[in-house]
């Protein structure tokens, strides 16, 4: 599980009750695209190490993504 979430639920939850200070509000937007931008390096990773295969068993996988998979090796 991905570390800031504790504390993104914190501020979260103290926002919805009594408020955040301008500091608390930067720390959650910090906190949040961090959080983004570690979900969206896993679905990254997921799909890049995908093969596709037609119903013959033969790859399709787009071009795009093997070239991402080739990238990535190196």
């Amino acid at each position: 599980m991905i570390a800031s979430i504790t504390r993104i639920n914190e501020l979260a939850k103290k926002a919805r009750e009594a408020g955040l200070t301008p500091a608390e509000k930067v720390e959650q937007q910090v906190l949040r695209e961090d959080y983004l931008r570690e979900i969206r390096g896993q679905i990254e990773n997921t799909v890049t190490s995908l093969k596709v295969l037609d119903p013959l068993g033969n790859d399709v996988t787009p071009d795009k993504v093997k070239n991402e998979k080739e990238m990535r090796k190196q």
